[in-house]
């Protein structure tokens, strides 16, 4: 178990939020749609598109649904997004950088 007095803090939107060592939220909860644009930009994106916040958005309602991020293969498939165009969008690792601008935690099967 992560101890969260230990874990790491970063401030986005001006609101301070516990993250782990590969920067995933560590409670999900504390994340706001007005933090994508500076965690976007940390990720080496700096336009979002629409398309963008599909994707963000649908890894949300996964992770609030299910309790886990979808992994690539599934984003692809359900997401409304292909994998070519996911890899376009988030070329660092779609599942991965998505759930991480999503504030979820990182997705099973992702390394």
């Amino acid at each position: 178990m992560i101890d969260t007095m230990m874990a790491p803090t970063v401030t986005l939107a001006g609101l301070t939020v516990d993250v782990n060592e590969e920067g995933f939220f560590l409670q999900p909860e504390q994340w706001a749609e007005t933090m994508v644009p500076e965690l976007a930009r940390a990720e080496g994106i700096a336009d979002l598109t629409d398309r963008h916040w599909q994707v963000i958005r649908f890894m949300r309602r996964q992770f609030e649904e299910n309790g886990t991020g979808p992994t690539v293969r599934v984003l692809g498939k359900t997401s409304g997004v292909s994998i070519k165009e996911l890899y376009q969008l988030f070329p660092k690792g779609p599942a991965k950088v998505a759930a991480r601008i999503a504030g979820i935690p990182k997705p099973r099967g992702c390394i």
